[in-house]
């Protein structure tokens, strides 16, 4: 027999992780439990729902990102299918924008399998400079460190940790986060600064949910981001523009009353 343990559905009820989606669930936990219930089976616990806010208020948008291009040009294409165009806007979350949280969180659960709560800064700070060291001759990324924009340092780092601090969940792997981007300016040829992928693998880890979580909670996050994009285009249309734009860089597209 073919079922699932996360919801079922007959003529008279609905089920979630076995409760009542009309009379224990509607109206009685908000968004965040329901997260974490129909993911692994839940609600949050202590302070995790402060920290799970904090993760996705931190993803929802970052502006005109290559998500949120790919979702207005799609909903250029296709206005009848927000779907879509909120869709395609996922689908590029991947290690370099958006996606990387996960990746930092396996990288480090890879670097700190060693270290624990106990271990002492410079017990962390050598396991960050050898780590670095050894992903710069492998020519491996150092996932949640490094911004194109902020170069000298992500504003978010501070915050984030503030609230994993308030929570009691800055341990290990904050700790060897912040301690690689120190190491990162003497093993690389500039600072690396830990950034909001990095926070949000450390916050994951600290807290020892699943790592697909890391990556999930931002697509959950920037799914709402994506949907403002969409409102904003249908009220004050930038898509054909930004096309507009490609395709005047084109010089064998010239568009008609162009007058280059």
């Amino acid at each position: 027999m073919i079922k699932t343990e996360i919801g079922q559905t007959t003529p008279d009820r609905i089920t979630v992780r076995g409760h009542d989606l009309a009379n224990e669930l509607i109206g009685q936990i908000d968004f965040v439990d329901m997260i974490l219930l129909v993911t692994i089976g839940r609600r949050c616990e202590g302070n995790e729902k402060d920290m799970l806010n904090a993760i996705m208020v931190t993803v929802t948008d970052h502006g005109l990102t290559p998500s949120a291009l790919a979702a207005r040009l799609t909903y250029l294409g296709a206005p009848e299918a927000p779907q879509a165009a909120v869709a395609a806007g996922l689908l590029g979350a991947g290690s370099v924008f958006l996606g990387a949280m996960q990746d930092a969180a396996v990288m480090l659960r890879e670097a700190g399998r060693d270290l624990t709560e106990d271990s002492s800064d410079e017990e962390i700070a050598k396991t960050a400079r050898e780590f670095a060291a050894a992903r710069r001759a492998a020519r491996a990324p150092l996932y949640g460190l490094g911004h194109n924009i902020h170069v000298d340092g992500d504003p978010r780092i501070p915050v984030l940790r503030a609230v994993s601090e308030r929570n009691g969940y800055f341990g290990r792997y904050w700790r060897l986060l912040l301690a690689l981007d120190e190491a990162s300016s003497t093993v690389y040829s500039r600072r690396l600064p830990a950034n909001t992928a990095g926070a949000v693998g450390a916050m994951v880890l600290s807290m020892d949910l699943p790592l697909h979580l890391a990556r999930g909670l931002a697509l959950v996050g920037r799914c709402a981001g994506l949907l403002g994009h969409l409102i904003e285009d249908e009220q004050a249309p930038i898509g054909q523009e930004l096309w507009d734009l490609v395709l005047r860089q084109d010089e064998r597209n010239k568009l008609p009353g162009d007058p280059r």
